[in-house]
């Protein structure tokens, strides 16, 4: 994510001049200044599920909605599905294909705010305490670099990205993963590295940095994050399809790898623009709601800021991820707006939608040409002219079926591929990387299938010697797996790589 960058930056204050002219200021969540503006009470709470309403009973243009939705697309944007809810209730539920829905998209980064979450309720059950120095969770671990600083660390200086070890930031944040993930126990490794300031005097987008808060809440609540997650967050908001990756040790990717349906990100949005409440019930305090909005840190040169898990500017507050992934909250508004994608896409989006968004009314006539208009745009998107499912497995499958494939030394470290072809509309592969086995369901009727990772599988034969292989995680990626006898060719085209793969022991 990069909110510093000056197009947006002249985009938001675009936006609140917008705002002043609609005569919205009262109303605008401003960071720091002041808390949520009062939401009416809900007609409804949608833990069983959301109701939908035209867009013109909640205010929007459906037509206008259609038109948004077809420049995405004809822009070659990649984006995956955009969800809107106003008033508690959708109004624009839009899924471009591959990506239908049915499955837990990944939300990479909009982990951190739930992180951040699940903080404030277990400060709340009175389980952990905001100032608790981090090093005391772990009385069992050697922390290289103990010095005065890192004994002063705190919760608060994780969850503000304010803790002042070794990093190199939100341009950097990927190679300090990937520096985390190369060794045996990534939370030693985040907890090992060297102090470059004093803690929470420096905002520094920290990925590892989350990932000890995962430690620290199965240290403090006896779960991992995911299972506390489970009881305290998901279960009352009727959240149940739901994947959180795991380290090599079990601990929740505490920095993101969070996996959700649109609707159920939608619902902690919501949560938040209800000041932590649902249906009655305090599920995180108030006061801790009003706080993670608040700017714990502002970023140089605008008015973005940073509070607990939580991004905040003078219009809205958001949960944001790599490659377009968003949960965004505009108090003004009572609209949470719920966008997935497969890019760098959030300037590309917003300043075509936002004018809708921010111009919307408490109610428009309807508009039955603009609906229609609508809801044959969303069919349209929707179609998959890619996958070719087939009814029936070639002589190929069956002859593959079971066989091992051990492959010749490679870029991406594949060590072998087994196919097994039981089902016309399920096979399973068995991919060994790094010394790894991985089991992956794989669709072969146009349905992706999941794997315990939550990314989804999907694939048909072009022909009798060739099955397309389809990856969706974050983006759709492609492989072309070639049979030829006892040998294989593994296609890898954003690679530019050709694996040669052999039947062990033919």
């Amino acid at each position: 994510m990069n909110t510093r960058k000056s197009p947006r930056l002249i985009f938001w204050i675009a936006t609140v001049l917008l705002l002043v002219l609609l005569g919205s200021l009262a109303y605008i969540f401003l960071p720091g200044r002041g808390s949520l503006p009062a939401q009416p009470v809900p007609d409804y709470w949608p833990t069983d599920g959301w109701q939908t309403s035209t867009p013109e009973q909640q205010g929007l243009d459906s037509a206008k909605l259609a038109e948004r939705l077809q420049s995405f697309h004809d822009k070659n944007i990649a984006i995956d599905s955009l969800l809107i809810v106003r008033n508690g209730y959708i109004v624009l539920d839009a899924y471009y294909s591959p990506y239908d829905g049915s499955f837990p998209h990944d939300m990479a980064s909009v982990g951190k705010s739930v992180t951040g979450i699940l903080v404030g309720i277990a400060i709340d059950q009175g389980k952990l305490q905001l100032d608790s120095p981090m090093v005391s969770f772990f009385p069992d671990r050697t922390i290289a670099n103990l010095d005065e600083r890192k004994q002063s660390i705190t919760v608060r200086d994780l969850v503000s990205m304010r803790n002042g070890m070794d990093s190199q930031c939100f341009q950097g944040d990927e190679p300090t993963l990937d520096a985390m993930r190369s060794q045996p126990d990534w939370v030693q490794a985040a907890l090992d590295r060297k102090m470059v300031s004093q803690p929470g005097t420096r905002f520094c987008y920290d990925s590892p940095g989350m990932h000890i808060l995962s430690a620290i809440l199965q240290e403090a609540t006896g779960m991992t994050e995911f299972d506390f997650a489970r009881q305290y967050l998901f279960e009352p908001l009727g959240i149940s399809d739901v994947v959180w990756e795991t380290d090599p040790q079990g601990y929740s990717h505490g920095w993101g790898d969070l996996h959700l349906k649109p609707e159920d990100s939608a619902k902690l949005g919501y949560l938040w623009l209800h000041g932590g409440n649902w249906n009655g019930k305090q599920i995180v305090s108030a006061s801790w709601v009003s706080n993670s909005i608040q700017a714990q840190s502002r970023m140089v040169g605008n008015d973005y800021g940073y509070g607990y898990g939580w991004w905040v500017s003078p219009v809205d507050f958001y949960a944001e991820g790599r490659e377009g992934q968003f949960i965004r909250v505009i108090p003004s508004m009572n609209m949470v707006v719920v966008i997935t994608g497969g890019g760098d896409i959030i300037d590309q989006v917003m300043p075509l939608l936002i004018k809708i968004l921010l111009t919307s009314t408490t109610q428009l006539p309807e508009n039955p040409a603009g609906l229609a208009q609508l809801k044959t745009t969303l069919t349209l998107l929707a179609q998959d002219s890619v996958l070719q499912p087939s009814s029936s497995l070639p002589d190929a499958a069956r002859a593959i079926s079971g066989k091992t494939y051990v492959c010749d030394m490679n870029a991406v470290s594949v060590d072998s591929l087994r196919f097994d072809f039981n089902d016309s509309e399920v096979a399973t592969l068995y991919l060994t990387r790094y010394g790894m086995e991985m089991v992956w369901p794989v669709g072969l009727d146009g349905k992706y299938r999941l794997s315990t990772e939550g990314q989804g599988q999907r694939g048909y034969w072009m022909d009798a010697h060739t099955f397309i292989f389809e990856t969706f995680d974050i983006g759709r990626l492609t492989r072309q797996l070639n049979f030829d006898g006892d040998n294989l060719e593994l296609v890898i085209p954003e690679a530019g790589l050709t694996i040669t793969c052999h039947v062990q022991n033919p």
